[in-house]
């Protein structure tokens, strides 16, 4: 039987992007809400995994089939090693039929992982870079998950701020900020690192990218958790009415933002080099407000971008100088190493563990076929630690690695990441500020992991300073 879907869409279509660019965008997002909310309360809803950690099994105890390393509890049993080790060892292209994220291929060498990332004519970024489903009434659309030529345009129209004369203008900045921060810590007892000082300096560093309140800025870093961890997408937990909540009270302040900053750029107000006011001045980017989906994932993807890798990278940097001693050591006499450490604390930590593509075409990728339509996830966090790409054992922490550059963290291709540089760049500092004021970074307890597959983070570090001797 014939649909009248496509013959009824061309006359609705333009009356409901009409109404979406005129509706106020946080309206949508609660109308989006209550909608939902009906539809759980009938049964329509789709149906959201709910993940329950229970102490996953030795990986030598699995058939090959039975492995999946979309688990989110994996990270934090402290599994992922023997896991990933016996995928590349065993079956580097891997196929897992029935995780609770439907059926997905695994990559998890480097050079298959290179091959991927860098093929976007073979393997499509669209519609989602997760593993499982966007909640559903929240389907946004950002350019990291689109494909050339709409992701070159959008990707070009932001690539500015973080430009090296940029860059060159923000060291300042960061470092007083930085300075201002550890000046502030206590020192000869216990705090949690994670909070006063990861998502203390990424909250700063992101308000001044979008020039949003200041007095305001740990919304930012909020906003960033809710849209990283719904479970459906990678089995986290965020709550689905506090992620609506959230999301909306997103879109009303980001919307007022770009509208001031819109107003001011038509009374002819010279625009600042801050994210939003780059969006207003690009003519394919401009009218992004009012397409609400785009504008929100948009905002989305910028948020966290700026904060996860950063944020994460600061606290797993302490870790790994805990759990590597010696190379505390080998930095306190050889502060020079710095910026290679940097490299390698990233590739350590691999702060968003995979991106997912679609095969395009059928492919063969070392020995397997993958079909038209596949699921294929690029896992970073495995790509990092092989044994195959790095000389020196992988698994260790070494501030002098040789080739620590080549790490995936960042990806590759046309997706690389937009803000490498200046992530670089802040945790660069960051080391620096240290080694100025402080001679010890203890940490005191096994710091608490967020559940996720993708973010590889941290909810919590308590640690304990020693402050430099005076000589």
């Amino acid at each position: 039987m014939t649909t009248l879907k496509p013959l009824l869409e061309p006359v609705f279509q333009p009356v409901l992007d009409k109404a979406a660019s005129v509706i106020p965008i946080h309206w949508q997002i609660r109308g989006a809400h209550s909608v939902q909310s009906v539809k759980q309360r009938i049964g329509k809803a789709r149906k959201v995994p709910v993940f329950r950690e229970t102490p996953l099994p030795d990986v030598s105890t699995l058939a090959l089939e039975d492995i999946d390393v979309s688990n989110p509890f994996l990270y934090r049993q402290g599994l992922w090693h023997s896991y990933f080790k016996r995928l590349r060892d065993e079956c580097p292209v891997h196929y897992q039929q029935s995780s609770p994220f439907g059926p997905f291929w695994s990559v998890t060498r480097y050079e298959d992982i290179l091959f991927v990332d860098t093929r976007h004519d073979l393997f499509s970024a669209e519609p989602i870079i997760s593993i499982g489903p966007q909640p559903e009434g929240l389907e946004i659309e950002t350019f990291i998950a689109m494909d050339p030529p709409k992701h070159d345009v959008q990707r070009q129209a932001v690539q500015g701020v973080v430009a090296p004369k940029n860059l060159a203008q923000m060291e300042g900045l960061i470092r007083s900020r930085t300075a201002d921060v550890l000046d502030h810590l206590p020192v000869n007892e216990p705090f949690d690192w994670v909070r006063r000082v990861s998502i203390e300096l990424t909250s700063r560093m992101l308000a001044t990218l979008f020039d949003f309140p200041f007095d305001q800025r740990h919304k930012l870093a909020y906003w960033s958790d809710m849209a990283a961890s719904p479970p459906e997408s990678t089995g986290g937990t965020a709550n689905t009415d506090e992620g609506f909540r959230a999301a909306a009270d997103m879109a009303r302040q980001m919307s007022l933002l770009w509208r001031e900053k819109e107003a001011r750029k038509a009374a002819g107000e010279e625009t600042g080099f801050d994210l939003i006011s780059l969006l207003l001045a690009n003519e394919s980017t401009r009218g992004m407000i009012n397409r609400p989906m785009e504008f929100m994932g948009n905002m989305v993807l910028l948020i966290v971008g700026g904060n996860d890798t950063t944020r994460n990278s600061m606290t797993g940097g302490v870790l790994a100088l805990n759990q590597f001693p010696d190379e505390f050591t080998k930095l306190r006499d050889n502060p020079e190493l710095i910026p290679n450490m940097v490299s390698e604390i990233i590739r350590w930590q691999t702060p968003l563990a995979y991106m997912r593509r679609v095969a395009k075409q059928d492919v063969t990728l070392n020995g397997k076929t993958i079909k038209k339509g596949d699921k294929v996830v690029m896992w970073y966090a495995s790509g990092n630690r092989d044994e195959r790409a790095f000389d020196e054992d992988p698994d260790q922490f070494i501030i002098d690695r040789k080739n620590v550059r080549k790490h995936l963290s960042f990806g590759f291709g046309v997706h690389r990441c937009m803000g490498n540089r200046l992530a670089e760049m802040q945790l660069r500092i960051l080391w620096e500020e240290i080694l100025k004021r402080f001679d010890d970074i203890e940490v005191l307890e096994e710091p608490e992991r967020v559940q996720s597959n993708f973010v590889r983070g941290y909810s919590s570090m308590r640690v304990k300073l020693t402050r430099k001797a005076v000589r």
